[in-house]
């Protein structure tokens, strides 16, 4: 060591190197201070952790809410087709018929019954107990049935009429809703006519149904009946358009009945195709009742000889072959006999007793003069003509 040389002491805030090499800090009040806000932050989280813990047990295991019931006011609610117990549960809290999804449930899971419950409208009151909902959806016989019935044979025009009386909805809500032929579900080949498409049934009108609704549940089941009968199919083996095959069964409705629907659809036919000289009809079917459409009358109306001369496209008198459109809506049984017609050589039908509907098919012209003047000679002493 130099004489200039002072020997090198270590600063007086700094502890000695331990044997590792690390270094002791004393701690001042600032670090104390950190120690203890670090305590307090994990003891916080601590009590939050435990605190939710206590909440999630309670909400998972604790008591269900449930209203004490029996409830008050009335409450419209719709069992839709397919829906399960939680959909069910889900759409009675969002009524407030039940307080809580998961009492409907428990009350569901303690009932075997409950996997009867059918698809339909109930009445059901506001804060009800879970068990005592479930008990009326439990039972059909509380089901709300609002029903609408349409016979068979109507035109479009009737069939509105009978709506707008048994529904809420006026004429223009119907009109307007079978403006929207997309909507409705009518086949292509009807082009955009629902005449004869509506099909005549009845039908439960839900309490959210709209005129919409209801006419397409009626294309709808049109179709099923179409299926059923393999219009399509049928019409390409009989050599007609399904649309052709629709006319002739409106027309088969308006002219038959029972086991004659077929044989008259084989008239029908017969007229269409038949040669003249073989006793035909040179392709006129004749068809008052189509007549009667092309003039704005139900086919059910009897005709006076200036209303059967007025030319319209469905004066079956003048011109041959089908009338352009439906002239009003078959049911099954017509359309079933439009597809599959009797075998048959008839060219002709006379309904000789309008009380049994007694119905007799001639091949020819000379023939049904003769049930003619049967016919006449029974509304002689009858008041049924």
């Amino acid at each position: 060591m130099h004489e200039d040389e002072s020997p090198v002491l270590p600063p007086q805030d700094e502890a000695p190197r331990s044997v590792g090499g690390a270094r002791k800090k004393r701690r001042g009040p600032a670090g104390c201070l950190a120690v203890l806000l670090a305590l307090a932050v994990l003891a916080g989280g601590f009590y939050v952790a435990v605190t939710k813990g206590v909440d999630f047990v309670s909400d998972q295991f604790g008591s269900v809410e449930d209203y004490p019931g029996p409830g008050t006011g009335t409450v419209t609610f719709q069992v839709e087709e397919g829906d399960t117990v939680a959909a069910m549960g889900r759409g009675l809290k969002k009524e407030k018929v039940v307080a809580s999804v998961q009492a409907f449930i428990d009350a569901a899971s303690a009932d075997p019954n409950s996997s009867t419950i059918q698809a339909g409208t109930y009445e059901l009151a506001k804060e009800m107990r879970a068990v005592d909902a479930l008990d009326i959806l439990m039972d059909p016989a509380n089901q709300v049935r609002n029903t609408v019935t349409i016979p068979e044979g109507l035109r479009v025009v009737d069939i509105v009429d009978i709506l707008v009386e048994k529904t809420k909805f006026n004429r223009g809500r119907y009109e307007k809703a079978l403006a929207d032929t997309a909507a409705l579900g009518l086949p292509d080949y009807a082009e955009g006519n629902p005449e004869g498409y509506l099909f005549p049934a009845t039908y439960e009108l839900g309490p959210k149904d709209k005129p919409a609704d209801i006419l397409a549940a009626m294309v709808a089941r049109w179709r099923q009946a179409a299926d059923e009968a393999g219009l399509e199919s049928r019409a390409a083996a009989l050599g007609r358009t399904p649309a052709e095959l629709m006319v002739i069964a409106s027309l088969v409705e308006a002219e038959g009945r029972g086991d004659d629907m077929a044989k008259v659809a084989r008239v029908i036919y017969n007229r269409l195709d038949g040669p003249g000289d073989k006793g035909g009809t040179n392709g006129l079917l004749q068809i008052d009742a189509a007549n009667a459409y092309g003039i704005g009358k139900s086919g059910t109306t009897a005709l006076s000889a200036d209303e059967l001369a007025v030319d319209t496209p469905y004066n079956t008198r003048l011109y041959p072959g089908l009338p352009p459109t439906p002239i009003e809506a078959p049911g099954d049984d017509a359309i079933k006999a439009a597809a599959n017609p009797a075998d048959g050589p008839w060219y002709y039908y006379v309904t000789v007793d309008l009380a049994t509907g007694e119905t007799k098919f001639a091949e020819d012209y000379s023939e049904f003069l003769e049930f003619k003047a049967e016919y006449q000679a029974y509304c002689e002493t009858s008041d049924a003509c």
